[in-house]
């Protein structure tokens, strides 16, 4: 898939750009966003938003990184932003689904189709601390170099390999346990 420019992004239309946009990265940006709070519905509100942000912020891109870059740069500074503010802390969310929301048969369905060894991975990756969470996210999901995890996460390239080494070690202890 080819990366848009930025004089493309002078160019074209704000409408059609952002819609090609959030066609090519609006699963990953979700998935991203899920890992930082998640909740699927939050996640789905969160994504949106971002969205938006890129919408407005479209003529600030400046081509000095790739758009995917600059998208999860934005990404990833509102959810920390959200994870921090006040709603976040002092609101309580709930998964809870009304009852008899789903049939017997799609229930039953949905504990064949899950893996109980990929969830137990799932479940221990997303206890982790969020910045060992996100580079184990970006390094392993999304097969990021450790470069492009250190433009991301504002850190350097040495801090995303300890980061990694340390999220790894965690997550075999409470794999092992």
């Amino acid at each position: 898939m080819e990366e848009l420019t930025a004089d493309v992004i002078e160019t074209e239309d704000k409408e059609v750009l952002i819609d090609e946009i959030m066609t090519r990265y609006g699963q990953e940006i979700l998935q991203l966003v899920y890992s930082y709070v998640k909740n699927q519905g939050l996640a789905e509100d969160l994504t949106q938003d971002i969205f938006i942000k890129c919408y407005k912020s479209l003529h600030t891109y400046s081509g000095k990184s790739k758009l995917r870059t600059w998208l999860w740069r934005i990404a990833i500074n509102h959810c920390k932003d959200y994870l921090k503010s006040w709603y976040n802390r002092k609101v309580i969310m709930t998964d809870e689904e009304p009852a008899n929301s789903k049939t017997k048969k799609e229930l039953v369905e949905q504990v064949v189709i899950q893996k109980e060894e990929d969830d137990e991975l799932i479940a221990a990756i997303m206890k982790l601390p969020i910045k060992y969470r996100e580079v184990i996210y970006l390094f392993y999901y999304e097969e990021l170099p450790v470069k492009e995890i250190a433009v991301l996460t504002d850190t350097g390239d040495n801090t995303v390999k300890t980061r990694l080494k340390r999220a790894k070690e965690l997550l075999k202890e409470r794999l092992e346990a």
